[in-house]
């Protein structure tokens, strides 16, 4: 009798570890996500003579040091004629636009989300134990066996 609720109280335990532990998780997700989606990544690779020299997230690949001198003018030559260096940049821009409006869901959706939301809430709600007048208290000794006294069997 003690066994059944005891192995019960055990499970909402767990239950209980395991929502806590799923909310931990999926916060942290969500927070990780939210870095990926904002955060602009560039990628910067210089190669020499065809090979790969040096790779860069974030900032200026290293050159080789064999760039194309300044002219006494102060221009550049042209980098396509005589250049035996390439530089290629690879850039994802971040979201910079972060703010959700109430009014980008129609009314469909905010009614959908709505009964979601209670639906999901009340799910989780702990069941109602029914009260038991007899539940704590034995039942009567019986002096007789009245099935036998009145030869009736359950067959």
């Amino acid at each position: 009798m003690f066994g059944k609720e005891n192995k019960e109280c055990q499970l909402l335990i767990i239950f209980d570890f395991m929502k806590v532990m799923i909310h931990k998780i999926v916060a942290l997700l969500m927070a990780i996500f939210m870095l990926a989606s904002t955060v602009s990544w560039t990628v910067e690779k210089h190669f020499c003579l065809g090979a790969l020299v040096d790779i860069a997230f974030f900032h200026e690949a290293e050159t080789c040091g064999m760039e194309m001198p300044l002219l006494n003018n102060g221009t550049d030559l042209d980098k396509d004629s005589n250049s035996c260096c390439t530089d290629e940049i690879v850039s994802v821009q971040g979201q910079d636009e972060l703010s959700i409006s109430q009014y980008d869901l129609s009314f469909g959706q905010q009614y959908f989300l709505a009964a979601f939301t209670c639906y999901y809430i009340n799910l989780f709600q702990p069941r109602e134990q029914h009260f038991v007048p007899h539940a704590d208290y034995p039942p009567p000794i019986l002096v007789k066996d009245i099935q036998i006294l009145d030869q009736v069997f359950l067959i």
